[in-house]
């Protein structure tokens, strides 16, 4: 076969069978650029399906973006979302009726059904009551992860979801990018032969870090979920999906090292603003980040449109003065582990080490994934596949995903294509559609609450599902 066909073999096999590691071969130290998300068969939607948004900050945006850019399958008709603001440019955004917005999760259900589906984007620990509550009204959920703050809440919407046959789907969006799918599909086609060992960094990078586990809405695992679940339950069903075989025994260690009231420089403040001898040259400087760098003013909830640059940043230190964000990394009540490693056992012997590190100058998950017959060693960016056998390297490239307008699609397109494949198991009523049905992502969050009861307890744990 020449290069020419056994490209447009490639092209045509690659998005949902593998062909054989010998044609994989011939590609030998070079790269194929592959997109799944072009390649997949979608059935045509008769009609959109109707969707209300609970929550309507950083991800409800998101994934409202794709009714936005895709009408003929989802229509948002409904927000429920206590800051105004937010509740406006939601509103705004998804042409929704007055009578639609709400201020509260809980007057969305004191109507009748009037959709098909929720989209729960609340907090976390504001997860458990309005899914159940959807459950019990005949909505299918996209439900954002974690599932639920507690292993018990958790188990409680998976039996709501059996006895009411309704559709949830976990936001366990890695599953549906393109380069974990393709990860996944080397491995169950054999191309690395028996699944060995795992190794799986997760890089927070030490300015989200600050920004999500130290100052913001996370900081607190008590009033929120462990940062095991919070940052990494993604993480830990990644490792699951792609090997593919039940997990049983865990171990972890980890704690809050450097994030400290002890490790506060002399000379600093309260808050960033109030006159911090060392605020310039602090790598957390709340002013630098957000003021100087503007740098994740959505969470700010500060206009990025129609305002100048100096009323902006005239906001964005107000806020700074007033709100968790502008406060000193040293100085909060966070509680969240900076640096957590855990080990897991699964069937047949296999093994998997996660690792989660805040203090990276870098983000992107790195995975090593070692088999008897090759191994696969890839950043989000690449996938290298090597044959044992023959030496040779295959370079695998997923392509940024462009789904109806929406570029670059979150997690390396796991974001749309999820959105996606949810919008074909509510129109079909067929919940196969999903990666992430809750039957097979609460195993991830099993596998978090027993990481932590490990952390604490100095104790392997088994798993038990």
């Amino acid at each position: 076969m020449n290069r020419r066909n056994l490209l447009k073999t490639l092209s045509i096999t690659l998005g949902s069978s593998m062909i054989t590691t010998k044609v994989i071969g011939q590609l030998a130290d070079d790269k194929f650029v592959f997109d799944i998300g072009t390649a997949k068969k979608y059935e045509p939607i008769k009609k959109a399906i109707t969707v209300v948004t609970i929550g309507g900050g950083n991800r409800g945006t998101v994934y409202g973006t794709y009714a936005a850019n895709n009408p003929d399958e989802m229509k948002i008709i409904g927000v429920a979302e206590p800051d105004q603001y937010r509740n406006e440019k939601y509103a705004t955004q998804h042409k929704i009726e007055p009578q639609n917005r709400f201020n509260t999760w809980e007057e969305i259900f004191e109507r009748p059904k009037f959709a098909d589906a929720v989209i729960i984007s609340t907090p976390d620990n504001l997860h458990f009551a309005p899914c159940m509550k959807a459950l019990e009204m005949g909505y299918d959920v996209l439900l954002e992860k974690p599932i639920a703050p507690t292993e018990k809440e958790c188990r409680a919407i998976l039996a709501m979801a059996k006895k009411t046959g309704r559709i949830v789907a976990v936001c366990h969006v890695l599953r549906y990018a393109p380069y974990f799918v393709k990860m996944r599909e080397l491995i169950t086609k054999g191309a690395i032969g028996e699944v060995v060992s795992v190794q799986h960094l997760e890089p927070i990078e030490h300015l989200h870090m600050a920004h999500s586990y130290v100052r913001g809405n996370w900081h607190n695992s008590k009033t929120t979920t462990p940062i095991i679940l919070a940052k990494s339950c993604h993480d830990l069903d990644i490792v699951r999906w792609v090997i593919d075989k039940p997990s049983q025994r865990i171990v972890a260690m980890g704690n809050l090292k450097w994030f400290r009231s002890e490790n506060a420089p002399k000379g600093s403040t309260a808050r960033c603003t109030d006159g911090c001898a060392v605020e310039k040259e602090c790598p957390y400087s709340a002013i630098r980040h957000y003021h100087d760098e503007r740098k994740r003013l959505s969470y700010l909830d500060i206009p990025l449109k129609n305002i100048s640059k100096e009323e902006q940043g005239k906001l964005i230190l107000a806020k700074l003065k007033t709100s968790n964000y502008g406060r000193c990394v040293y100085q909060m009540e966070n509680d969240q582990p900076d640096h957590y490693v855990t080990s897991i056992q699964f069937a047949d012997g296999v093994t998997a080490s996660l690792s989660m590190e805040a203090f990276t100058s870098y983000a992107g998950r790195r995975t090593r994934i070692m088999g008897a017959m090759g191994d696969l060693v890839g950043d989000m960016n690449e996938l290298v596949y090597t044959d044992f056998k023959t030496g040779k390297k295959t370079t695998f490239v997923p392509k940024a995903v462009d789904l109806e307008g929406y570029k670059n699609a979150g997690h390396g397109g796991g974001d749309m294509l999820m959105v996606k494949d949810f919008v074909q198991a509510v129109a079909t009523q067929n919940p196969s559609l999903l990666s992430s049905d809750i039957s097979v992502s609460i195993e991830s969050h099993v596998m978090g609450f027993m990481a932590e009861k490990s952390r604490k307890s100095n104790k392997m744990v088994d798993i038990k599902l």
